[in-house]
Formats: structure tokens, C-alpha cells, sequence
């Protein structure tokens, strides 16, 4: 974004951003009648701001005065919106939004938070831009007044029952026994639960033990007791986190929008699925910290995923970021299947989004290329060009192709929108406090995973996947570079550090899904039987010059039978690897 050369408020401003701010027209948030450091409601003051900023042509600045600014749901913006791996139907069958912050059809606006501190109350979408084209959201912390993420901290325990101190911005409520969280006009019982061991930063998914407790008693004000009818297992100090599991909300969602940028953004708790991009094209997130306020004593940032990538183009640029405290992927980026269900024409099917919380959003627009996929195979067997879509329903789509729709179609054949696939770079970041993965990725354009640090993921550090039974998240990777990065104690003996896994169940070495994967000059540090790396359906695998150090004390990770797992790949060089056994621990 251009060279450094100026300061406003001893922030280092680039030089492109220096030229915006120089030749843009300045609106005032507390023009508008917002009053920092308050109580009051900000939600219409910002409304105003931005309706203003819409009707100035040229650049525009809404500068946020430095200070605290709280949002309440009751007058904030109400609008339908279908998003990605949210919730089904049944889950939630009103997709309308509680928003925030709202920008629709924006050009060339910056929201310059000044280091300002925005609290959300009830549950919202902080942040929803449609149709928005050269934006900027920077300098600015979020958090929720009241998380929809519960925390309690186990003080003692005994043969049936512990004891635990509900952290402060946590409320409960006991009735015939049994505990409810409350909250901001929310309220639930049973949920996801995960517990975080803050000695070794931390957290896995467990069973939620106040569906197991046989009675819940308070001991004194935020401190209650779980009775059981066996000994739990659990350790003073352990932080437990639940929460009710329906994404009806997400942190920030940017749809049909084009070059959005978000910098020196720190968001401190994202209810429901987390900073979501769809059909969208250049996002870049620089300098993001997705993690709890450090003030607040909270051990949770995020509910589901922290950003979550669905058919986009252009480049999605993750850089320079910190992500702390997920309750599920901190990055995720793919595409989606839609199964063929119907051939009413020589150039038209009809297409059906399949996994339940996917669904409703256009997935074609005139023009796409695409591509017709075997669901057991995940390979491509023909590709065509959308000419017209008609929307039959949420869940069905019509689509006109340019050209006849090819023979033989199987009965469970998808189609991927080739022209959605996105460039990735995701570079200098820190992951840690992942229960799941830390990054997932399936796009067939460039990607490079460089520089990061991963830190315990419960599960596979960097997962590329693809599948059209499951979530249908499409599609295939072609040049993946995974380099310099540094992978602490990541997985377990069911989860590889590094997991490429099709789900096809037709597998044939000389039909692979996947290509050209690159794995270089990266440092391991595993202290378990944990395989470094297992790979499938795969042609140009590379895993060359990394450093394996082991601190597990029986036996010796020292040979790539034990480290490494193969299967239909081909053209596959593994060489130059260093195997290091430190029984004494790494430092």
C-alpha cells in the first residue's frame, strides 16, 4: 500500500492511504450527535454519518473521535441476508439481521476509528457492506458488552461434584437445579462446550458438563457447584466456555463488494460465524487482532470461525495478525458445490445447495465459467459458461448455460463457479486457542501459507480438503506453498499437522484431485506420535528442507514411515528433511 512517509496521531500512514486522507472530505461521527466516553447509543448518530458520507461525491473520511461508543440492538438496521455455513432452515428460519454498522452501495469511504473502542449489546452484526466498492475499516477495537460465550473458571473439585467462578461478564440464572445462561435478550441451556488450559494456552472440545451434572447449586453470588453422580474429571484452573451453537449472527459480513481493506482492527468477541466474505473480490486484513481485550479477564474471541472466505475472487490477503481464542477455524477459504438435480433443457439444470446451512445467496451471475465436478471422483469432467440465472427458491437455482450441458451426467454431480476462486496469501500471522484447525483452504488459484506461528491446534495445523457429500465446499488446489512457518505441538494421532484429505471415495493415482502442493523450510515441534504430514490424491507433492523435532520419550521420530502418510499420490518428493529427537524438551 505504498511507502511510509507521514504520521496523523503517531499512526504511520502509507503513502496511498495519505493521498485519501489529503484530497477526501472529512465527516465527523460526533458531528452527528454521538458522545464518546457515554453510555448513550451510538447506532443513529452512525446511521446519519454515513448517509451524509453517501452523499458526497469523491473520497470520504468518517473519523470517529477517540473514545468509547456503545450500540444497542433497538435501533439498529433490521435486514434479510442469506450467508454461507450459518444456520439451516430449521435451525433459524428467519435469515433477518440486526446490523450494526451498515454500508451499502459505498464508494471510496474510510472509517477511521482513531483507536476507539466499539461495545455491541444484545446480538448484532457489527459490521454488514453490500455493494461496496474501496473501503477501509482501521484503527478501531469492537467487543461484545456481554459475550453470547460464556466463561467459568473450575476452583475445586471432589468425588461428585466441582466448583467454578462464573467470570464477570458471564450471568446465570438456577432453576429446579439446573443453570440457564442470560444475556442480552438471549438466554440458553445446553451448547458446545470447550475447555482452555491457561498454562499451556490452549483449548479442545469437550462434552458440556452441565448437561451431565445431575443438579447445579450456587454457592455464593457467581460461584456454583455441579453435582454429579460420578467423579468428574477436571483441573483447577481450566476455563470452561459454552455456548448455544446457532450462528443467527455474524461479526462482520461483506457481500458483492469490491478492494476492502481492514487494518489495525482489533475485534475482541465475534458472535456467530465471524468476519464472513462472499462474492466478493480483493480483501485484505493487515494487522488484525482477533483476540479477548486483555482488560476483561476473557479467554474467548470468537464463536465459530474468525474469517471465513466463500466464493471470492481477486486476492484475500491475510497478513501481520494475531488470532487467539476461536471456537472453530481462525481462516477458512473455499468455494461451494451445488448438485445437478434436473436437466429440463439441452442448456439448462437445475442446481440445489445441499448442506443445510449454506443456502439462498445467488452462487452464478451471467458470465461465470463453471465447472461439472463427480461427486465420487472430485474431478472435472466438462466446463461451460452461466448465461442466465433464475432463482427457483432458496435452495434451487435454474441455470442457462452457452453451451449444451454434457452427456452422462452422474446422480450426484456438482458444479463449481471456477470464476469465484480466490488468490491467498496468508502471512506473519500467530494462531493459538483453535479447538479445530488453524487454517483450511481449497481455491485453485495461488496460494502461499508463509511465515505464520501455529500454536496447539486441537486438530490439523493447515487442512486442504474439498468435498460434495459433507459441507460441499469446493474445490480443488493447484499451486499451494506452505514455507517458513513454525508449527508447535500442533494435532494429535488422529489429526496430522498438515492434512490433505479429498473426500472422494473413487480413488485413482492417475486421476488426482489436488496439485502441486509445495512444503518448505518449515520448523515442527511435536512432543507426541503425531504424523507431520498425510496426503492424498495428490500429483507434484512436495515436503522438502523442514525441521521435525521431537520431545516424544519413547522410541525416535527419525524416519519418514512414521512422519509421513501417502496414499494415490504421485510425483511426490520428500528429501532434505532434518529429524531431531529432544527428550529434554525444545526451547
Amino acid at each position: 500500500m505504498g511507502v511510509l512517509h507521514t504520521k496523523k496521531g503517531g499512526i504511520n500512514i502509507p503513502e496511498t492511504e495519505q493521498e485519501l486522507i489529503t484530497n477526501s472530505t472529512t465527516i465527523r461521527l460526533t458531528d452527528y450527535g454521538a458522545v464518546p466516553d457515554s453510555e448513550l447509543d451510538t447506532q443513529s448518530a452512525m446511521a446519519r454519518a454515513i448517509q451524509a458520507a453517501a452523499e458526497i461525491p469523491g473520497p470520504v473520511v468518517l473519523d470517529c473521535a477517540r473514545g468509547k461508543y456503545h450500540f444497542y440492538p433497538e435501533e439498529a438496521i433490521r435486514a434479510p441476508y442469506y450467508i454461507s455455513n450459518t444456520t439451516s432452515e430449521e435451525e433459524n428460519p428467519d435469515v433477518t439481521k440486526t446490523i450494526a454498522i451498515l454500508l451499502k452501495g459505498m464508494n471510496d469511504v474510510t472509517l477511521e476509528g482513531n483507536g476507539s473502542l466499539f461495545i455491541f449489546h444484545g446480538k448484532q452484526t457489527l459490521f454488514l457492506l453490500d455493494h461496496c466498492v474501496n473501503v477501509e475499516i482501521r484503527n478501531l477495537r469492537t467487543d461484545y458488552h456481554q459475550p453470547t460465550v460464556t466463561e467459568m473458571t473450575i476452583i475445586s473439585s471432589g468425588k461428585h461434584y466441582f466448583d467454578a467462578r462464573v467470570h464477570p461478564d458471564s450471568r446465570y440464572q438456577i432453576r429446579d437445579n439446573k443453570l440457564t445462561w442470560l444475556g442480552e435478550g438471549w438466554s440458553f441451556a445446553k451448547g458446545p462446550m470447550q475447555t482452555y488450559d491457561p498454562l499451556r494456552n490452549t483449548t479442545w472440545r469437550i462434552d458440556n458438563w452441565l448437561e451431565l451434572a445431575q443438579s447445579v447449586e450456587e454457592l455464593e453470588p457467581m460461584t456454583i457447584r455441579l453435582h454429579f453422580d460420578f467423579q468428574p474429571n477436571v483441573v483447577p484452573g481450566h476455563v470452561l466456555q459454552n455456548r448455544d451453537g446457532i450462528r443467527d449472527q455474524v461479526g462482520a459480513f461483506m457481500t458483492e463488494c469490491s478492494n476492502i481493506a481492514w487494518s489495525d482492527v482489533s475485534l475482541h468477541f465475534l458472535h456467530g460465524l465471524g468476519v464472513v466474505g462472499q462474492f466478493s473480490t480483493n480483501l485484505t486484513f493487515s494487522r488484525m487482532n482477533l483476540a479477548p481485550r486483555v482488560e476483561t479477564g476473557r479467554t474467548v474471541a470468537g464463536f465459530a470461525d474468525f474469517l471465513h472466505i466463500s466464493s471470492c475472487r481477486g486476492k484475500v490477503t491475510v497478513r501481520d495478525s494475531r488470532f487467539s481464542g476461536s471456537h472453530d477455524d481462525p481462516v477458512n477459504v473455499h468455494g461451494t458445490y451445488l448438485r445437478i438435480i434436473e436437466q429440463p433443457a439441452a442448456d439448462c439444470v437445475k442446481v440445489r445447495f445441499m448442506h443445510a446451512q449454506t443456502y439462498g445467496f445467488p452462487a452464478f451471475y451471467p458470465g461465470d465459467e463453471i465447472e461439472f465436478v463427480r461427486s465420487g471422483s472430485l474431478t472435472s469432467y466438462a466446463s461451460n459458461n452461466v448465461a442466465a440465472v433464475e432463482r427457483l427458491n432458496s435452495r434451487e437455482l435454474l441455470l442457462t448455460l452457452a453451451r449444451p450441458v454434457p452427456e452422462g451426467i452422474g446422480s450426484h454431480d456438482v458444479i463449481e463457479n471456477v470464476t469465484w476462486t480466490p488468490e491467498v496469501e496468508i502471512a506473519n500471522n500467530h494462531f493459538a486457542r483453535v479447538p479445530t484447525r488453524g487454517i483450511l483452504v481449497t481455491t485453485r488459484r495461488k496460494v502461499l501459507i508463509t511465515g505464520n506461528t501455529f500454536e496447539r491446534m486441537s486438530m490439523n495445523a493447515i487442512l486442504i480438503a474439498v468435498d460434495a457429500e459433507s459441507w460441499y465446499e469446493s474445490g480443488r488446489v493447484e499451486d499451494v506453498t506452505i514455507s517458513d512457518n513454525h508449527f508447535i505441538e500442533c494435532g494429535s494421532r488422529e489429526h496430522p499437522v498438515i492434512f490433505i484429505s479429498p473426500e472422494n471415495v473413487e480413488v485413482d493415482e492417475n486421476a488426482p484431485v489436488h496439485q502441486q502442493v509445495v512444503i518448505l523450510n518449515n520448523r515442527f515441534e511435536t512432543c507426541s506420535d503425531v504424523q507431520i504430514l498425510s496426503a492424498k490424491s495428490t500429483r507434484g507433492l512436495v515436503f522438502k528442507s523442514n525441521k521435525i523435532l521431537s520431545t516424544r520419550e519413547t522410541g525416535k521420530l527419525s524416519c519418514y514411515e512414521e512422519a509421513f502418510y501417502v496414499s494415490a499420490c504421485s510425483k511426490v518428493d520428500l528429501a532434505d528433511n532434518t529429524f531431531t529427537d529432544v527428550p529434554n524438551g525444545i526451547d
